[in-house]
């Protein structure tokens, strides 16, 4: 094939590809539900600057289904109410999401009977929380066709839950737990725990008269400077791999140098990364 007719082919597929990709961008923004934009979907309640990415999972029962303010609900994540779709589950909400909770991406949460989400909580992705499970009681019965338990399930606020998760069916959850990632949680879980395994169990919890038992191994990150201005923090993030790694090899010969420029020369490295960030 002449080289000019592979140029075109080369810059057809191209073009092609932006193509596809603008218009996958245009769907995931059309596609997307908020409360300014609720689609088909009758939530009972919907709070202002949340929004449920495009493309949806699998969403039903909403009219028992309450989400927060400022949450972000992932894509592909399942949210349902119910055993099934068109049920009447009477005058309570049953699954109540709190404000400021992001679930990623195909996470399912399923609530055939209450399900509780405090405010702040983070999922990571393909969490599984459901208050149903199946009975196994009559052993000439397959498992699939014998009637399923339903407990309640309360995740408290300001918990982290690791990716792959799957909280199980009367779990209560405290305050600012950390769930690890693949974690099987049942059963109550103190405040300011952590717990990880298959079934989960508390490695590491907080009391205001001993602290963090056991220790932690590692002392807290510091926080952003409140005097930081988002200009800054902008400037710092262009920053790419390269020049960071020229300043970091300028300061290793600013330590390798003797010390005859005095306070000068120690000064030059932090000069040098004060004006890339400016």
């Amino acid at each position: 094939m002449p080289k000019s007719q592979n140029s075109l082919t080369a810059w057809r597929r191209r073009l092609v590809q932006r193509g596809v990709h603008a218009a996958w961008a245009w769907a995931q923004r059309a596609g997307s539900v908020s409360a300014e934009q609720p689609g088909r979907l009758r939530f009972r309640s919907l709070g202002p600057h949340t929004k449920l990415a495009f493309p949806l999972g699998t969403v039903f029962g909403e009219p028992w289904i309450e989400l927060g303010s400022y949450c972000i609900i992932g894509e592909q994540v399942t949210l349902t109410a119910g055993l099934m779709p068109d049920l009447d589950l009477g005058a309570e909400t049953i699954l109540r999401i709190g404000d400021g909770v992001v679930l990623g991406r195909g996470s399912h949460v399923i609530a055939d009977t209450t399900v509780s989400i405090g405010d702040d909580c983070y999922f990571g992705p393909y969490v599984y929380v459901t208050s149903t499970n199946h009975s196994y009681d009559d052993p000439h019965q397959p498992i699939g066709k014998q009637w399923p338990r339903a407990e309640p399930v309360e995740i408290g606020p300001g918990c982290w839950i690791g990716t792959g998760a799957v909280i199980l069916p009367g779990a209560r959850i405290g305050r600012n737990v950390v769930v690890g990632a693949g974690s099987v949680v049942r059963g109550v879980v103190p405040d300011h725990s952590v717990v990880v395994g298959a079934p989960a169990k508390v490695v590491r919890r907080w009391t205001a008269d001993q602290g963090w038992q056991p220790p932690l191994r590692s002392p807290a990150p510091s926080p952003i400077p409140a005097e930081c201005t988002p200009e800054q923090l902008l400037a710092l993030a262009a920053l790419d791999e390269e020049t960071l790694a020229r300043l970091a090899a300028l300061d290793e010969r600013q330590a390798t140098r003797p010390a005859a420029g005095g306070g000068q020369a120690a000064a030059r490295p932090r000069r040098v990364r004060e004006t890339a960030a400016e």
